[in-house]
């Protein structure tokens, strides 16, 4: 009976094997349509499984972006910015006098990634600014591929250097999504700071997908800019070093010049006076300058200041005019400008080194080198300069006494400034208006220069085709040899918005340009650009203004009128209502609407949807990286309690609880034996508790209580602050704290140690803790009074 079963088993195990054989062959066809059993006797097919390779000769392309630069700022284009780097390839290549940005940093950038308009890109505004509205998402959506990940498919080594400021606030953290993070958009390798700005002595690094602290520190000359450029080169020198034959993409974006501007002391030196004459003479200086070298016509005309009617003007944007300032506010104003103009040639020349060493390997000839910038000089720093600039997000004003203070070390660690709006202006000669101002071509004409010695053969020309920043990827795809695909990982891609600038290189300086109409909106500004017409609507961004519907439009002839000072509504009715529509089709088509033109305050601080629910309580742990502010506990505007579970021993020390820099933040800490507590307001004041008792070693629940009692005139919260050890307060005092955010980008939470800058001057970074263990800190804002939390916190020791 045994032997018949297994014989029964056996045949049907026989069955089951052919039958599963043949279904193998069917699905998995042999090779050569011969089964063969050895190795030795078949012939492998590689084909399906190499990836492309770029054609030889490919060019490399070297992408840099700078911040916040208007038209007259660089010596290039006639500035008194000393620009050598810049200087030298403008005289090998092509310097651009019309091309045109979006008027604000992430919008632009977005547009030189993918090739399509911002709102397309759903980058309506900067990252902090989404509404929740397609056009206004700050998600880069998967119809729009981006200029990486074609290259990188078609065989180029991808490379993004310095800031990327298209993640979304909410995907910054260790552990967030990061489909939207450099390495997910088709970039092999990233190295630089995820967000708007970032303190140039003490940056918030990320390389590739984690963060990480700077090498070292300013005492030992650290700048993020020379940071930058050592990293380059040691990117192109590992993917020559591996694959020689291979082309490689850089987008190449410094911190310069957005604030803080910060730069070496002797590179400051070099402009001490050049600035004393004053924005209202620079002017008057920089632009017959300018059209000596052509980048502006003979007969174009200086626009007025302050251009905006009154009934409509943002305060903020304001200009002074200098002969009406104090002997202290010109030497303010004049060294602002003196560290800002410092900060971009110390940046210009590190870039320098990477030139040096595309020559020295051999790689210059063939490597096209656009240099360019994102939006025109900034406004954010009021009619009076800042040395902070984070007073800018908090709606909190300047004071002079205190910036006077500090004008011996303006441009170091202890500043985080920005020159004022007279200078904005200035540098973005002979336009109205400067960054976030969509409307008027001083926030959207910038310098752009492209240098490719193999391929073009002018050398030192100006072209005057008008063009735009969603023009770059075409170019360069044209220049590759490389079509944006239909078809993307299997989703239907939104046509490219621009067009290709490579007849440009061949053209004449006053061909006709191949671009045809380019639509303009930002923060409620907009404007329309058809065949050297333009229409602009009178509108301030961040005025809470509304109202789009009742706006004056104005009508410039800009192929003839290149500074937008002739306005000729009134003469060519027909040409503004015909452009008015055409606005309004592109807007449509771009996802341009709705218009939102609110305060940066009410934009900063909506409540947007996060991985997390949104709670009273957040409890954070020691021995991880800092939380990024968008996702940490906001404690903005609200009564808040801090409870940490600390064991210490006789020799404790360090950093408890941090958030924030020097510049506005708060830290719990211990020092000498005692416990700290400090809220920094804007880098005004620290504003310290510490307890008189010495701290004994043991289990303790240390720990603040802030009651906010009222709003000051600027909105900032006024109240009162108790520092408890265990149960017992042992300090209390008045205290300030902000209604905006600590910063834009880095310095987030931190427990166990403070990243970047420290909040207060009592300790150093990272300030970490020592001697005994953090078990927990919480951040509580809601109604629980701070000695049910302590009790809450006691119990949890007493299970350890």
């Amino acid at each position: 009976m045994k032997k018949k079963f297994l014989l029964i088993y056996s045949m049907l195990l026989g069955v089951l094997l052919i039958t599963f054989s043949g279904i193998a062959q069917e699905k998995v066809p042999p090779f050569n349509g011969v089964v063969k059993l050895d190795v030795r006797d078949s012939k492998a097919d590689w084909t399906s499984f190499i990836r492309k390779k770029a054609p030889d000769g490919s060019p490399n392309i070297l992408f840099i972006l700078y911040d916040d630069t208007g038209l007259a700022a660089w010596s290039p284009y006639g500035g008194r910015i000393n620009m050598p780097t810049m200087d030298k390839l403008a005289a090998d290549g092509l310097t651009y006098t019309q091309w045109q940005t979006v008027a604000l940093c992430s919008p632009t950038r977005s547009c030189i990634n993918t090739g399509r308009n911002h709102n397309l890109n759903g980058m309506g505004a900067i990252t902090e600014g989404a509404n929740g509205f397609p056009g206004y998402s700050c998600q880069l959506p998967a119809q729009a591929a981006t200029m990486a990940q074609i290259l990188n498919d078609n065989g180029w080594s991808t490379f993004w250097l310095g800031k990327d400021h298209n993640v979304p606030e909410t995907d910054l953290s260790a552990g967030a999504n990061k489909s939207q993070w450099p390495l997910q958009q088709g970039y092999d390798r990233f190295y630089g700071f995820i967000g708007g700005e970032t303190n140039q002595f003490y940056p918030d690094l990320t390389e590739d997908n984690h963060a990480i602290e700077a090498p070292y520190g300013p005492e030992k000359g650290y700048h993020l800019s020379k940071d930058l450029a050592d990293q380059a080169i040691k990117m192109i020198g590992d993917q020559k070093s591996a694959n020689p034959s291979k082309p490689w993409f850089m987008w190449y974006c410094p911190g310069a010049n957005h604030a803080p501007h910060q730069a070496p002391a002797d590179y400051i030196a070099k402009y001490k006076g050049k600035f004393d004459d004053g924005y209202d003479a620079y002017r008057k200086w920089v632009m017959p300058r300018m059209i000596e070298k052509g980048i502006l016509p003979k007969g174009t005309k200086l626009t007025e200041w302050n251009p905006m009617p009154a009934d409509m003007a943002n305060p903020a944007d304001a200009v002074r005019p200098w002969e009406s300032l104090s002997a202290d506010e010109k030497k303010l104003f004049s060294r602002l400008c003196e560290v800002y103009a410092a900060f971009s040639e110390y940046t210009d020349v590190q870039i320098g080194r990477i030139v040096d060493y595309l020559k020295k390997t051999g790689q210059y000839e063939n490597t096209v080198i656009m240099y360019a910038s994102d939006n025109g000089a900034s406004g954010e720093g009021t009619p009076n300069g800042s040395v902070n600039e984070n007073k800018f997000f908090n709606g909190f004003p300047d004071d002079l006494a205190e910036n006077m203070k500090l004008i011996d070390e303006l441009g170091g660690p202890n500043t985080y400034e920005h020159y004022p709006t007279g200078w904005a202006a200035a540098l973005s000669t002979p336009f109205k208006m400067f960054k976030r101002y969509a409307n008027y071509a001083g926030g959207t004409d910038c310098p752009l220069t492209i240098t490719w010695p193999k391929g073009i053969k002018a050398r030192g020309e100006v072209r005057n085709q008008y063009h735009h920043a969603v023009d770059i990827v075409p170019t360069i795809l044209e220049i590759c040899g490389v079509e944006m695909p239909k078809v993307y990982r299997g989703v239907e891609q939104y046509p490219l918005s621009g067009v290709s600038m490579k007849y440009s290189f061949d053209a004449k300086p006053n061909d006709p340009s191949q671009k045809h109409v380019q639509y303009f909106a930002m923060l409620g500004t907009r404007a329309i650009w058809q065949d050297g017409w333009k229409a602009v609507a009178v509108h301030a961004p961040l005025t809470d203004h509304g109202k789009f519907d009742q706006d004056k439009w104005e009508l410039y002839h800009v192929d003839v009128d290149r500074s937008e000072s002739i306005d000729l509504a009134k003469k060519n009715p027909e040409k503004l209502e015909e452009l008015k529509q055409l606005w309004l089709e592109e807007a449509n088509k771009n996802q341009a609407l709705p218009l939102d033109d609110r305060t940066a305050i009410q934009i900063l601080n909506i409540d947007r949807p996060t991985e997390e629910k949104p709670t009273d309580s957040y409890t954070y742990y020691p021995h991880t990286s800092q939380v990024p502010e968008a996702v940490a506990v906001s404690v903005r505007g609200k009564s808040f309690k801090i409870v940490a579970n600390v064991e210490i021993t006789a020799d404790a020390k360090g950093v408890i609880f941090a958030h924030g820099s020097r510049f506005g933040g708060h830290s719990l800490f211990i020092k000498d034996h005692k416990l700290y507590y400090v809220y920094n307001f804007l880098g005004i004041k620290e504003q310290q508790l510490v307890s008189t008792e010495i701290l004994k070693p043991g289990k303790h629940t240390f720990g603040m209580e802030f009651t906010k009692e009222k709003a000051g005139e600027h909105h900032e919260s006024i109240g009162t602050a108790k520092l408890y050890i265990n149960d017992k307060a042992v300090a209390t005092g008045a205290m300030t704290a902000q209604v905006g955010k600590f910063t834009l980008v880095g310095d987030g939470l931190c427990v166990g140690w403070d990243s970047g800058d420290p909040v207060s001057k009592q300790y150093s970074s990272p300030g970490e803790f020592e001697g005994g263990e953090i078990s927990f800190v919480t951040v509580n804002t809601g109604k629980e009074q701070y000695l049910d939390l302590e009790r809450e916190a006691a119990r949890a020791f007493s299970k350890e």
